[in-house]
């Protein structure tokens, strides 16, 4: 008896959940979807899909140029240390040259450039110089950190803001839900599914732009300051060398 009854119930389940959808007449599938939505809606889905697709462009592009900085300072290192322990700062400057892709190359390359100015010159070298390229160091560490954020605030900025846009589209679905109440002057599903529709879907969106946003952000702006930490003691040691030169000047 019991088993009866509880068969009874699923199939009386099962025709009511297949008329409440044949009576909604709801597609799920994205082009049904894009039919079903208000023009609020649309526009909303427009502008998350812009958001997203810039957002994948700095992604892509700070992605290639923090792999080419990595790759090119890898190989600059090692090829300027051997030219300063040998004292050729014109090979040096040259190395950096080849390397125009390294943060490294891009900070050192101002440094060398500012002592060579001065290190041709007879007799002691003067704490001047150290202090010129020091400042010329420093003043080149702010201009690669301002390339390489570059875009990283407009994807936080998407990041923290495309889920309020899709909150958005969701406000607009469900007050098209209220009103496919009032118009057809019923409570069913058939009257809400439009507007509900309209509501998850744009959520949806918006998390899908906003989640992958915030996570690349939080990975470059890593990226980022272990760039600083690389160029700052490469800064160091540059002026340390100096320092041995003038050293070796004196005696």
């Amino acid at each position: 008896m019991v088993v009866t009854l509880a068969a009874v119930a699923m199939s009386n389940l099962h025709l009511l959940s297949a008329w409440l959808f044949e009576e909604a007449q709801v597609g799920w599938d994205p082009i049904s979807l894009w039919k079903q939505m208000g023009i609020l809606a649309k526009v909303v889905v427009i502008i998350l899909f812009i958001m997203s697709g810039w957002s994948i462009g700095v992604m892509i592009d700070r992605w290639m140029a923090f792999n080419a900085a990595r790759n090119q300072s890898r190989s600059f290192a090692p090829a300027v240390a051997g030219a300063l322990r040998e004292g050729k700062i014109d090979e040096a400057i040259k190395v950096a040259e080849r390397n125009k892709k390294s943060h490294l190359a891009k900070v050192v390359t101002a440094g060398l450039m500012e002592f060579k100015a001065h290190q041709d010159s007879p007799g002691e070298i003067p704490g001047e110089t150290i202090e010129a390229s020091k400042r010329a160091l420093e003043r080149t560490e702010a201009i690669v950190h301002a390339e390489l954020k570059r875009g990283l605030g407009g994807l936080a900025t998407i990041g923290s803001t495309a889920p309020f846009v899709g909150l958005f589209g969701t406000v607009v679905g469900i007050l098209n839900a209220f009103r496919g109440i009032q118009q057809e002057k019923a409570t069913g599903l058939a009257a809400v599914a439009g507007g509900i529709s309209e509501a998850l879907v744009t959520t949806a969106i918006g998390l899908f732009v906003a989640i992958p946003a915030v996570m690349m952000f939080n990975y470059l702006t890593g990226r980022v300051e272990a760039f600083d930490v690389e160029m700052d003691n490469s800064s160091s040691e540059l002026i340390d060398y100096f320092l041995k030169r003038r050293s070796m000047r004196r005696s």
